[in-house]
């Protein structure tokens, strides 16, 4: 099984592979593939819960999603994506949800949206034994704050910014930290800087890894983000099988003999 040691320990020797999960049996076909970290992201709000962004997502989704990556993985490390105001509002709250997360619902750690106001708090979380990816960089949870889901760290200074709370994050013991919609360049030079694993999204290929919301690597997504990649077209894979069964049901082909049984003296029930 995949451990926070592990990611450590590859870091700028060979690349650290995530996706999102929402559920078990996508759990069980990433984890089969040989990815090594399993986000359950809150992304699931616009992804699977019909949100329109991530902001509703709850704490008792996150757990309850969690629990299902969880039983549906053996090898991938589960990292519970923790939402909007479940962390930072009170310490004591802060722990007890991201708490949760490992002791009820399976995770192995939690990512928190970071900034200045998470330095303490992964210092806190670290201290009691739950493992803390940072994300920095776009962090969709301050979507209304941004005025948009815009590419972060594009001036000197927000640069500095990303590169100061890259450092300050790892010495509160982050064992990784995801870099959103930033430069390449600004991301290169904050994998160069720290000794803990990078993983980018729309942030260049000098990161230690790389994550993708699993929707837009299957093509599912009707829009996705300018910086990923469609690998499959699951979306059109699906409409073919459900067109084909509607069709199959309309004009009698559905069900067969093949698809039921005959139970001998039950023709004249009264």
């Amino acid at each position: 099984m995949t451990t926070t040691r592990d990611l450590r320990e590859r870091a700028g020797e060979e690349p650290i592979t995530m996706l999102t999960a929402y559920d078990a049996t996508t759990a069980r076909l990433i984890d089969d593939c040989g990815i090594d970290i399993l986000l359950v992201g809150d992304s699931m709000g616009t992804e699977a819960l019909g949100y329109d962004s991530t902001l509703p997502v709850t704490v008792e989704e996150v757990e309850s999603r969690t629990a299902a990556v969880a039983r549906g993985s053996d090898d991938a490390l589960v990292v519970a994506d923790m939402p909007f105001l479940s962390v930072g509002v009170d310490e004591s709250e802060t722990i007890r949800n991201a708490g949760r997360m490992l002791k009820e619902a399976g995770a192995d750690a939690v990512k928190l949206e970071s900034g200045p106001h998470t330095v303490d708090v992964t210092e806190r979380l670290t201290q009691l034994g739950i493992p803390v990816m940072a994300h920095l960089g776009l962090t969709p949870q301050h979507v209304n704050q941004l005025g948009g889901y815009t590419r972060q760290g594009t001036t000197e200074a927000a640069a500095e910014e990303i590169l100061s709370l890259a450092r300050a994050h790892e010495e509160a013991g982050a064992f990784a930290l995801v870099l959103e919609h930033v430069p390449a360049n600004v991301a290169a030079q904050v994998t160069d800087d720290i000794d803990i694993p990078t993983i980018g999204i729309g942030a260049g290929g000098d990161c230690d890894g790389q994550v993708l919301v699993i929707d837009d690597v299957l093509g599912l997504s009707e829009e996705a983000p300018p910086f990923a990649e469609q690998f499959g077209d699951v979306r059109a894979a699906m409409t073919d099988a459900i067109e084909a069964y509607k069709a199959a049901v309309d004009d009698g082909e559905f069900p067969t003999a093949d698809h039921s049984h005959i139970e001998a003296g039950l023709d004249d029930l009264s």
